[in-house]
């Protein structure tokens, strides 16, 4: 006899502002718990001492979290000289100090090094799997690791505020993959000295703004009335670079059953399926035919 899914089916995405001290883990058990969703996830982790957007997917949006990870993703951040900590941020133990400050124009001169394709060493205490295992596990029980250093991509990095000889603030833009507690490091060793980060706040993941980012606060008391609730965004958020294709009742029939249909006339690539104003799935068009690669059952 199958197993009764708990909790009632709902579809979209809400659009959260994290609290710190909240693992990314906890805001979607929170979530869970308040709209009482038979499935949700996150898009993009973020630490718990971080603050800011988190996207949250429910019922059939999680199966486009993975175009969300390849989105843009924006950050401010405040970099303290003189300490580095062995997690890279305010939670770690200090293992190194220097007595050196960098000055407005010797911040200047190095951005330019830390911007475009760059080689990046993530941290130890990070998430990345090292032999099956998480690195930060690893790292917590003592272990020296050497992370595997890869190319990330940075758009764009600028210095917006000194708020002392000891703290910088910086904006950055950045594509999948980029750890901005290693970033903080590396600018840092680049300018003789060493750091790491006191807060982060991500103010954008793709389409997701912190403008229009709720608290989980504010979530638990608008959901009181769910019918009235206009936060919850449409499960096709994440696919706003994807184009749309139409689809007739019968192609949408054969789809949703697995099965592929003629498109002539249009090009290869990665679409959303639409039955009318209802998304059909994320399909494959290859020679003329349209392949599904996702359905959602809704």
């Amino acid at each position: 006899m199958a197993r009764k899914r708990r909790g009632i089916p709902i579809h979209g995405w809400l659009n959260i502002d994290k609290d710190a001290g909240l693992s990314s883990a906890q805001v979607v058990g929170r979530v869970k718990r308040i709209t009482d969703a038979a499935k949700v996830g996150h898009a993009g982790t973020l630490d718990p001492f971080a603050t800011g957007v988190l996207p949250i997917a429910l019922g059939e949006a999680t199966k486009t979290v993975g175009y969300i990870f390849d989105e843009t993703k924006e950050y401010r951040f405040t970099a303290r000289w003189g300490e580095a900590r062995n997690t890279d941020d305010i939670e770690g133990e200090i293992e190194a100090t220097s007595e050196v400050r960098p000055t407005r124009g010797n911040i200047d001169a190095i951005l330019p090094a830390f911007t475009g394709t760059i080689r990046q060493r993530p941290p130890a205490y990070s998430a990345i799997k090292i032999r099956g295992e998480r690195a930060y596990k690893r790292a917590r029980a003592g272990e020296q690791l050497d992370m595997p250093e890869r190319d990330v991509h940075i758009e764009s990095l600028k210095l917006v505020d000194m708020l002392d000889d000891d703290h910088a603030v910086f904006e950055v833009i950045c594509g999948k993959g980029t750890y901005i507690r290693s970033l903080a490091r590396d600018m840092a060793l680049k300018l003789g000295t060493v750091a790491h980060l006191t807060a982060l706040r991500r103010t954008r993941v793709g389409p997701f703004s912190e403008k229009d980012a709720i608290s989980l606060d504010k979530l638990a008391e608008l959901w009181q009335c769910p019918a009235e609730f206009e936060d919850l965004l449409p499960l096709t958020t994440a696919l706003d670079d994807i184009p749309a294709l139409a689809a007739t009742e019968e192609q949408a029939c054969r789809l949703r059953h697995g099965n592929d249909v003629a498109v002539p006339n249009q090009a290869d690539g990665i679409v959303c399926a639409m039955d009318g104003n209802i998304p059909i799935g994320i399909a494959k068009i290859e020679a003329g035919r349209l392949y599904p690669v996702r359905i959602f059952n809704i």
